[in-house]
């Protein structure tokens, strides 16, 4: 294994800096010095020195003339210079009434060069070794740091790496210390192969772990390097798979990345043992405190007899409990979970039991390995501070909170024992992992204003400056379409846990007869109810501003109906609303408990907002809308997914302007699939164009399942749907006008899907059979997204 060779390289580092330290205390000799009784000198002679003056010197052996010395007092002088890390070698004698100090100062590093370097810049390197210019130069130091070289391109799949440590002598005990480095090729992972699985395919639990097979994109996603601890952690994430699927007795035996030099690939084997699957048996909660019922929490609890076991519950259960008890004043309380299992119904009983705890408090924090973010950023996701009642279960929510922050790769939290009996020091561990993302993408699609060819292109980091802040820059669009955009985002504003951002935003779009501009921006502040669900209040303000298209006017400017067949209720927007102001209050709640939203198998995700207009502005409406993504595993041996989609909305005009045809809902992908954007609902009569509606429901199911025959970490799934919405509602009144299509129709289709978790985000392409539909609605079978349809 390539991780065993890099250990024996650290060991061999160390050997060597042992030598070196030998040699030099091998090299001291105490000359003349050697009787038992004090020895008296009448000055201290320096010889051999260099850089360091003389008297510096002097001050480090510390012996003074006329005064007595022993041998222990020399041997002390000697640690003591040799502790500056100034000097190689060391010589102490004396010479009649002279203590002679005879010194071979180590070599000033003048510049630390490397050479060869392609996929690692100088900056990262020199921030990996310690030898620096201007510094003291030591061979043993020299050679660890070649070997960190190493370590460093090994975490980016760079096995092969080799580094070759020059020395270049400048004179006047000065070099340069040069590093030269043969890159190698991408040490690539051939296949990840499970040993002892039944109850789940492999392609399923390669899903579960974070390191993945080498494939034709992996230059593009970079999740195929070996690497210790990221297969640390994904054993843990294995535990918890199954741990939370009823798997109670599973283990991790073994995993392991064998190394084959020749091809530099390696192949990484994990065997499990599952165990028998358990359910919940019989649920009670004890307690030992006296005036603490245990029957008041009953309605806490998270797991429930004959369910499926789930470690996860019984964790949501402990805290909720701890939580509860910590309200009533119990700080040190503590709640255990005994578990009986029997084996022959394979149920798991489970007792909470109740305690008084000891009084341990926390002493301190102590954060390692964040190199870049700030100590702030990781003590804020505490529940608990310095001098705070010790808490686990604290301690463990805020280890999953640091973790959802996907700012580390690994998280680690453990406790040492403090400076009194009765206190704790919690040690933070953490790896910190790339936060910044650069993405492009491309794609076509038909229908509405983004008809053609698209491409969208973004800089994202979620930890701006190591300060936890999100900041993002995009842009994309088409042959009919521009989107800009610069959102930023503060979590903890004011230094507590209410996120504060803001959105800045411009949209262009050509249509066949007139073309829009939108200007807008958003100022939002979000809070957490809970776990799962949070709210965000925001203003917005837009300004829109419409025209025709230089094809559908005279030559005075005016639109000439002769050129292009236009509604006269889009006519009459145009011309008497353009351009259009909105200032509105808008609030939203968002439930979401999905257990991975790049790739969803269960769960619920959920919002729910309102919009007020009026707040000066042009618009006066009150709006509300809401949809629903419920995720459920229908079969885990198959990786079998199925999803019902809810949505509905509703817009209401305030006061008797009414309302513009372009507040008016439109019919999209996301409501309906078959249909052109703007293909259904409200529709003039003479011009057939869709106008819109002031209410709309749409339901949706799907079944998502692997692509057979092709391997399940590429990412590519396929899908099959059934899709019903109605849009209706219309009370736009223009003289010489007939709306068609108000009432309440519904409109259905049925298709299938093909879905790829690409590099650029989720791709998707649908195809889709309206089934019931109205005369004057407008197909589109193909559909083309780049994005999670949440």
């Amino acid at each position: 294994m390539k991780a065993t060779k890099s250990f024996k390289g650290a060991v061999s580092a160390v050997a060597l800096s042992a030598a070196l330290a030998l040699q030099g205390a091998v090299a001291i000799q105490l000359v003349a010095v050697t009787a038992a009784e004090a020895a008296v000198v009448s000055r201290i002679e320096v010889r051999g020195n260099q850089r360091v003056g003389a008297e510096t010197i002097r001050s480090y052996v510390g012996i003074q003339p006329g005064k007595s010395f022993s041998n222990d007092d020399i041997d002390e002088a000697v640690k003591k210079l040799f502790a500056t890390g100034l000097f190689s070698d060391v010589r102490v004698s004396q010479a009649g009434s002279t203590l002679v100090v005879e010194v071979s100062e180590l070599s000033v590093v003048n510049q630390v060069l490397f050479q060869g370097n392609k996929k690692l810049k100088d900056a990262a390197l020199a921030a990996q070794v310690q030898l620096k210019p201007r510094g003291a130069f030591s061979t043993a130091t020299m050679e660890a740091d070649a070997d960190m070289i190493r370590q460093a391109y090994s975490r980016i799949g760079r096995d092969d790496a080799t580094v070759t440590p020059q020395v270049i002598d400048l004179g006047n005990n000065r070099v340069n210390v040069v590093y030269q480095i043969n890159e190698g090729d991408r040490t690539k992972i051939a296949a990840i192969n499970f040993v002892g699985n039944t109850a789940y395919r492999d392609g399923r639990l390669a899903d579960v772990i974070s390191t993945k097979r080498s494939t034709v994109l992996s230059l593009l996603t970079r999740d195929d390097i070996y690497d210790e601890d990221r297969l640390r952690a994904d054993e843990e994430a294995l535990r918890r798979f199954y741990y939370n699927r009823g798997y109670a007795d599973f283990q991790v035996l073994s995993a392991v990345g064998e190394l084959n030099e020749t091809s530099n690939e390696y192949t990484v084997t994990i065997t499990v043992e599952e165990g028998e699957r358990y359910t919940f048996g019989d649920i009670s909660v004890e307690s030992t405190i006296p005036g603490v019922e245990s029957e008041s929490f009953n309605s806490l609890l998270e797991t429930h007899s004959g369910n499926v076991y789930s470690a996860k519950n019984v964790e949501d259960t402990i805290i909720a409990i701890t939580e509860r008890l910590a309200g009533m004043g119990y700080a040190f309380a503590q709640v255990t979970p005994r578990g009986d299992r029997n084996f022959e119904n394979r149920t798991i009983s489970v007792v909470y039991t109740i305690d008084q705890g000891a009084r341990t408090y926390v002493e301190r924090i102590e954060i390692r390995g964040n190199a870049k973010t700030r100590d702030y950023v990781i003590r804020r996701e505490f529940d608990i501070a310095e001098g705070d009642a010790f808490n686990q279960v604290l301690i463990q929510r805020a280890k999953r909170r640091l973790e959802k922050l996907d700012y580390f790769q690994v998280v680690e939290i453990s406790t040492v024992p403090g400076s009194e009996p009765d206190q704790v020091v919690l040690v933070v561990d953490l790896m910190e992992k790339s936060t910044g993302e650069f993405a492009i993408g491309g794609g076509y699609t038909t229908g509405g204003s983004t008809d053609g060819p698209t491409v969208e292109g973004s800089i994202v980091e979620r930890n701006f400056l190591g300060r936890g802040q999100f900041i993002r820059l995009s842009a994309g669009g088409g042959k009919n379409a521009r989107d800009y955009s610069i959102s930023f985002t503060e979590p903890y504003f004011l230094g507590r846990r209410i996120a504060a951002g803001f959105d800045v935003y411009r949209q262009t779009r050509t249509y066949d007869d007139y073309k829009s501009e939108l200007n807008g921006a958003t100022v939002r502040f979000g809070l957490p109810i809970t776990e799962n669900l949070s709210t965000q209040l925001a203003y917005n303000y837009t300004e829109e501003e419409y025209e025709y298209n230089d094809e559908c006017v005279d030559a005075f400017g005016a639109f000439d109906p002769t050129k292009c067949d236009l509604s006269p209720v889009i006519q009459d927007a145009i011309e008497n609303q353009s351009p259009w102001s909105k200032s509105s209050l808008s609030a939203t709640a968002t439930y979401n408990n999905i257990d991975d939203m790049k790739n969803p198998r269960q769960g619920l995700y959920a919002t729910f907002t309102t919009e007020f207009a009026g707040l000066g502005g042009d618009a006066n409406f009150f709006q509300v809308a809401g949809r629903a993504n419920y995720y459920h595993t229908l079969n885990e041996e198959m990786d079998l997914i199925g999803l019902i989609r809810l949505g509905a909305g509703h817009i209401e005009p305030i006061g008797d302007d009414g309302l513009r045809v372009f507040d008016l809902f439109q019919s999209n992908d996301r409501m309906i699939r078959g249909f052109e954007y703007g293909g259904i609902g409200p529709v003039d009569a003479a011009t057939g164009d869709h106008l819109g509606g002031t209410t709309y429901f749409n339901v949706s199911a799907e079944a998502q399942f692997p692509v057979p025959g092709i391997p399940q970490s590429f990412g590519l799934k396929g899908a099959v749907f059934a899709d019903a919405a109605t849009l209706y509602g219309n009370d736009i009144s223009v003289p010489g006008v007939t709306i068609g299509s108000r009432d309440m129709e519904w409109r259905a289709s049925v298709g299938a899907s093909v879905i790829w978790a690409s590099p650029f985000g989720p791709l998707r392409i649908d195809y889709a059979v309206p089934v019931a539909k109205e005369d004057t609605d407008d197909e589109q079978n193909f559909n083309f997204s780049i994005s999670n349809k949440f």
